[in-house]
């Protein structure tokens, strides 16, 4: 089964092409916006047609939120358009299974910028080939994790380190996020696709237009 998986939830965007956990093609640019050119350039080095894609994995955040929702809506129309399963797994679990990659062992604080001088934090025990849930995501305030930073606990995730110095970067990625993607099957409809955001969505309704006469 043939997996592409997206993932836009930081400045680093990337798309893999995946079969049976074996990467068979990848793209990524930092910055951009491009998701139709870089699922292309990954088919391509796949050497994969579209129609042979039967699951698209997303990484559904928390992080950029226009990012997320832009790959959220390709998604959601690759699978109106061609009836593929649709996945969406939380970029900080892809950003767990990255530090045990990259072998950043033992206790680790994973922290991505929500701005208004707060950060999404979850916290991980890693192992060679293993990954414990300690804490589940939540919110946290700067001065906690400046606190963390100041007394040398591991603290990962993108672009973390203009903030915390003594931080990691290391960011979300496709590939990673496809080899997750292999061993579920807890599918969705795309109508059911949400990001994380763990901010209360507030709108204030504009008031009626007045006429002038």
């Amino acid at each position: 089964m043939k997996i592409l998986a997206v993932e836009f939830s930081s400045e680093y965007r990337s798309v893999a092409v995946l079969e049976d956990g074996n990467l068979l093609g990848h793209a990524a640019e930092s910055g951009g916006r491009r998701i139709i050119g870089l699922v292309e350039q990954a088919l391509q080095g796949a050497g994969c047609e579209r129609e042979e894609v039967a699951t698209i994995a997303v990484g559904i955040g928390p992080g950029s939120y226009h990012g997320i929702r832009a790959a959220i809506a390709f998604a959601q129309g690759w699978q109106l358009g061609r009836g593929v399963n649709l996945i969406g797994i939380s970029s900080v679990e892809g950003l767990a299974a990255r530090a045990e990659q990259e072998k950043i062992f033992g206790l680790v604080n994973i922290v991505v910028d929500a701005q208004r001088n707060e950060f999404y934090l979850v916290r991980y025990e890693i192992g060679a080939g293993a990954r414990r849930l300690v804490e589940p995501l939540r919110l946290a305030a700067l001065a906690e994790i400046e606190k963390w930073d100041t007394a040398g606990e591991k603290i990962v995730g993108p672009d973390i380190v203009s903030w915390f110095p003594r931080a990691i970067n290391l960011y979300p990625d496709a590939a990673v996020l496809g080899s997750l993607a292999a061993g579920r099957d807890d599918f969705v409809s795309g109508d059911k696709l949400e990001p994380i955001y763990l901010r209360e969505t507030a709108f204030k309704k504009a008031p009626p237009l007045r006429i002038l006469r």
